[in-house]
């Protein structure tokens, strides 16, 4: 089997015990990020999946976008992601 050389860890151990893989990453062509997808991508660079700036080009991210989606979850958690949810935690 081969496996293709990648810059970094190809697994990391969440807080909560669980293993995040490339694979949990949502595909590179996304048009769509629904909360989970985005949340999936934060954890992936907090835990030193793969690095910010790796992830701003592989999803075309702004710097400012990708910084909103950490605060997010940082100060709310997840649901602060959710675009019907966005009004709500912005006023906070």
């Amino acid at each position: 089997m081969y496996l293709k050389k990648v810059s970094g860890p190809r697994a990391v151990t969440l807080s909560d015990g669980t293993i995040m893989t490339r694979a949990d990453l949502p595909p590179t062509k996304t048009r769509r990020w629904v909360a989970s997808r985005k949340a999936s991508v934060v954890r992936g660079v907090v835990y030193g999946l793969i690095s910010q700036d790796e992830a701003l080009k592989r999803y075309g991210l702004s710097e400012e976008e990708f910084m909103e989606w950490v605060k997010a979850v940082t100060e709310h958690g997840e649901d602060a992601l959710k675009a019907t949810s966005l009004q709500k935690y912005r006023q906070l």
